[in-house]
Order: C-alpha cells, then structure tokens, then sequence
C-alpha cells in the first residue's frame, strides 16, 4: 500500500526538521568545545563571541558547500 501524497510531504518535512535539528546539535557542540576554553560566566567574552560566531559561519558555509555537491552528483 502506497503512502498518500499528503503523508509523504509530511515524513519528509519531518525528515528534514530532524536533519536541521541535528545540525544544530552539532554545530553547537562543535563550536562550544572550540571557542569556551573555562567556565562560562554570565556572558561570553569578546574573543569567545568572536570565536563562536566564526565557527558556527565557517560550520555553514561548510554544509551550504557539501549540499551543493551532493545535488550536483
């Protein structure tokens, strides 16, 4: 029995909502590990806020890159 259009377009949303999800996930722990070297205070540092938001752009840009490739093959 084949699923309806409706429920395909569904799992797929969904399939894409946990792949973003994880992304995320990832990014976030990457980017942590990298940029907070001690305990974090009630705010981040310039260096830290600096590090962060280029790790998790070069994280971007990186995925934007592979994307690409995957579509062209």
């Amino acid at each position: 029995m084949d699923a309806s259009p409706e429920l395909q377009q569904f799992l797929e949303q969904e399939k894409h909502k946990m792949m973003m999800s994880e992304m995320v996930t990832k990014l976030t722990n990457v980017c942590w590990d990298k940029c907070i070297t001690s305990t974090p205070g009630s705010k981040f540092s310039s260096g830290e806020t600096t590090c962060l938001t280029n790790c998790a752009q070069r994280y971007l840009d990186m995925t934007v890159i592979i994307a690409k490739r995957f579509e062209m093959q």
